[in-house]
């Protein structure tokens, strides 16, 4: 253009990571915002720009003395909240020996859900167990909440005998029906659209089941994203929408993906209530989705939800997190840890010990080690057995179609 210097002028706007390898990460210390300040709405009669203020702000019950309060706190007793914290517990353990696995050769890949704990977990806790679930890559916490057996699971992300969809998804793309747990999907957004879709069915079926489902602030970049809101404003289905601001996509900072203040806005230009909520406090992400939940009960639509955390591990497996961001960033994030924070919680209101604690840690680990080998005896990665190959033609169609027989035909299955 006439009058530009492109050499020293960008035509664009790049959004930049705000600390690179070697920089000291600095989130502003301390949240600012206070598990008082913001109101809960009547699920019923509340309108979408009723949530303006919870888009700006950030829901939290649990504050930095450990104590709940404000509007949010949903009261849950000393059971639950002892529940969802051997919830999580058991799947970071989980999680931890996965990935001594994958570092072995006994499993190809693994994608860990350090520091998200609590978000598939307390929110899977506040929905009803027929509503069903589409999740992204760190919500497998859904299965522990539903009762899923761990040999199973690690049974599937081996692909050896005994996995349930015989080989044919990658590992940690978990599928359960009996659970109402949908397969991931490998083209990351697509259980999005899929989730509302689904939804409108059971609304047009008359049944009281909700959809949740979730993607990273990366994806909320995509079509697939902007096609869901579209759905679920104008047909209004039972859907929880949840975008899970975990400041990383694999290797790209949040800013590329939205020029925006918050996340959580862009459900108000679609006519959707929607919140920002502290994704490291359980009981905040808990009460959010609860809200949730019984406004699609009533018939009144979609919630979106950003949920407001930080990736603490590598992306996956694959990833070395200290090519593209400090070593020590996650140390800054003022959200801390969310076991820890339910944790603390627990001393602070007598209902746990560190001598209960410490016990609970031995035994989930003694339950995982125990599910490991057992799930082992059917198979792993580098020593077999494996799915027969006749698997690849089973359980896909209803009525076989004729190429596919005579290839199976073909192949001697």
């Amino acid at each position: 253009m006439p009058g530009r210097n492109t050499a020293t002028e960008s035509p664009f706007t790049v959004g930049e990571a705000p600390f690179r390898p070697g920089d000291e990460a600095d989130f502003g210390g301390s949240w600012k915002e206070q598990p008082g300040d913001l109101w809960r709405p009547d699920p019923i009669q509340c309108i979408t720009m009723d949530t303006l203020p919870h888009c700006t702000g950030l829901i939290r019950v649990l504050g930095d003395d450990n104590k709940a309060s404000g509007e949010w706190d949903p009261k849950l007793d000393a059971k639950e909240l002892l529940r969802g914290l051997e919830l999580m517990l058991k799947l970071r353990i989980f999680d931890e020996r996965m990935m001594k696995m994958q570092r072995t050769g006994l499993l190809s890949f693994y994608m860990r859900s350090l520091g998200e704990e609590a978000v598939a977990i307390a929110q899977t806790m506040a929905l009803d167990d027929n509503d069903w679930i589409f999740p992204s890559y760190r919500q497998p916490g859904a299965q522990f909440v539903r009762g899923r057996d761990m040999v199973s699971m690690i049974c599937h992300c081996i692909g050896n005998t005994e996995d349930n969809v015989k080989g044919r998804q990658m590992p940690v793309h978990y599928s359960w029906k009996e659970g109402h747990f949908i397969s991931i999907s490998s083209p990351v957004g697509t259980q999005f659209s899929q989730a509302v879709g689904v939804a409108m069915a059971s609304a047009y079926k008359g049944e009281d089941q909700t959809c949740i489902t979730w993607l990273g602030d990366g994806t909320s970049a995509q079509g697939d994203y902007h096609y869901a809101l579209n759905f679920a404003s104008t047909f209004k289905p039972p859907v929880i929408l949840n975008v899970v601001n975990n400041q990383w996509a694999i290797s790209t900072h949040r800013n590329l993906a939205t020029g925006g203040e918050t996340f959580a806005m862009r459900g108000l230009a679609y006519n959707i209530p929607s919140f920002r909520v502290d994704g490291n406090d359980f009981l905040a992400l808990y009460s959010v989705t609860k809200w949730a939940r019984e406004r699609a009960r009533a018939g009144k639509g979609a919630t979106h939800i950003e949920v407001y955390t930080y990736r603490a591990g590598a992306h996956s497996s694959s990833d070395d997190p200290v090519a593209y961001r400090p070593s020590d960033e996650e140390k800054s994030w003022p959200g801390g840890d969310p076991i820890e924070r339910l944790k603390e919680h627990l001393y602070e209101i007598g209902a746990w010990n560190e001598e209960k604690h410490n016990q609970m840690i031995d035994r989930i680990g003694d339950e995982v080690m125990s599910a490991y080998k057992e799930a082992c005896e059917f198979g792993d990665l580098a020593n077999g057995p494996y799915p027969p190959a006749s698997t690849i033609f089973t359980e896909v169609y209803e009525k076989v179609p004729w190429h596919i027989q005579e290839q199976r035909e073909e192949l001697g299955k």
